[in-house]
């Protein structure tokens, strides 16, 4: 496994060894020894979670003020445009987003530490998302930082899937601002 350091502090892009020929692939796609030894990290997860979307489906940004979640995602059908935001106040890319494409045909997965909001806009006509977290989910606890908040000022690649399918959760996504004073 090859692991890339990303512009966010804690935030890395994990690429797994792929064995192919023409019967098809292998790959393993976790391992915790292997996962402590490359990035140091001593992650404990609780939860696997899926999701299946259509293209143009965006979820997120999602966070949770009380049991924050590590999560490791990758993507086993399609491709998506995955992306973290860092609520880390004293982090120095407090306020930053970063972006990555994740896919069935790149195999990347990708690690985002406690801390971060994370969102993804499905861009090929389905997706199958795949994530551990290191800790359960809490609906009490679950923010959404509004997707197209003009101060975070994400790039989505809109051009490529037309329009854009929020849940109805999503679509209640507070401003930056207001997401600063619940940190």
């Amino acid at each position: 496994m090859k692991v890339t350091k990303t512009k966010i502090d804690g935030v890395l892009m994990l690429e797994p060894k792929i064995f192919g020929d023409e019967r098809g692939f292998f790959c393993e796609s976790f391992n915790q020894r292997a996962f402590l030894k490359q990035t140091g990290i001593d992650a404990v997860f609780v939860q696997d979670n899926q999701s299946h979307s259509v293209q143009g489906v965006l979820r997120g940004l999602h966070y949770q003020v009380k049991q924050p979640q590590g999560k490791l995602v990758r993507v086993v059908h399609g491709k998506i445009f995955d992306v973290v935001v860092d609520l880390r106040p004293d982090s120095p890319m407090f306020g930053k987003w970063e972006s990555f494409e994740l896919s069935e045909e790149n195999h990347h997965q990708l690690w985002i530490p406690p801390g971060l909001a994370h969102g993804f806009l499905t861009l090929s006509e389905t997706a199958d998302v795949l994530y551990k977290t290191t800790d359960y989910y809490a609906p009490e606890h679950e923010r959404a930082l509004f997707w197209n908040d003009s101060e975070i000022a994400i790039e989505w690649p809109l051009d490529q899937v037309g329009e854009v399918k929020l849940s109805e959760k999503d679509r209640q996504g507070i401003a930056w601002r207001e997401t600063v004073t619940l940190l």
